[in-house]
């Protein structure tokens, strides 16, 4: 049994890097010391450059169809979120991108300008220089995709429509212990311009971060921090770790 345990420890410090992976561990821990009650988050920001090319070659992934989709589309309903989770992106103004094959569901990709308010913690995160910058999240496919094309396609069709608006960057939020989507965004160019722990309980938050507030406490939904994030390469902060994956 020791022998796995260092097994895994060396799994999650190859993966991480030293630091993270004791904070994953810290996390795991207080979660389960609390009975769950303890939530810690960490967050990484990256800012994603808008490529001038394509991907991939236009034959490349071609039998995968994305298309910007609004809330009429019929297979909205079958997207793998609470409904009324994707009914308040729609109604905060978000675009999605559906990717499909064989009128298959295949994943989708959501953009917002503006900000956007987060769905994991309470935060409202928001990318600049306005007019410049968009907001991506929740690039999800399903697992039989996740080798294919399919990711690369997603970001073709998204970064065309950016390029024709005038985006120059894309600003996200990565967490920290998830290797898997740090190396994904690393691949697209993407390197990280700050971080952010959220420390929380049943109805408290605490909020801290290298950004404006810095610290910040809320007891509800009538007190949301708001966090901009500059995506100008100007502004470049070095995570080495993150940069090395």
């Amino acid at each position: 049994m020791i022998s796995a345990i260092w097994r895994g420890l060396g799994d999650l410090v190859r993966d991480m890097g030293w630091n993270d992976a004791a904070q994953y561990i810290f996390a795991r821990s207080l979660n389960r010391l609390s009975y769950g009650r303890i939530d810690l988050r960490k967050y990484y920001f990256c800012s994603q450059p808008i490529p001038d090319k394509s991907l991939l070659p236009a034959r490349r992934g071609a039998s995968i169809v994305v298309k910007q989709v609004d809330r009429s589309h019929p297979m909205v309903s079958v997207f793998p979120r609470p409904a009324q989770v994707i009914t308040r992106r729609f109604n905060d103004g978000a675009l999605c991108f559906l990717a499909t094959k064989e009128e298959k569901f295949v994943g989708f990709l959501w953009l917002q300008q503006n900000g956007y308010l987060e769905d994991e913690v309470r935060c409202r995160f928001t990318p600049a220089p306005a007019g410049q910058t968009i907001w991506d999240f929740d690039v999800h496919l399903e697992t039989e995709y996740r080798a294919s094309f399919a990711f690369a396609r997603l970001w073709d069709t998204a970064n065309d429509y950016l390029r024709n608006a005038g985006i120059k960057w894309s600003v996200s939020r990565i967490s920290a212990f998830n290797p898997a989507s740090i190396n994904s965004h690393v691949r697209l160019g993407a390197f990280p311009i700050a971080s952010a722990y959220f420390f929380s309980g049943r109805r408290w938050q605490i909020l801290l971060t290298g950004n404006a507030p810095y610290i910040h406490g809320s007891a509800g939904d009538h007190n949301i921090p708001e966090i901009q994030l500059d995506a100008d390469p100007g502004n470049r902060k070095r995570y080495r770790r993150f940069l090395e994956k």
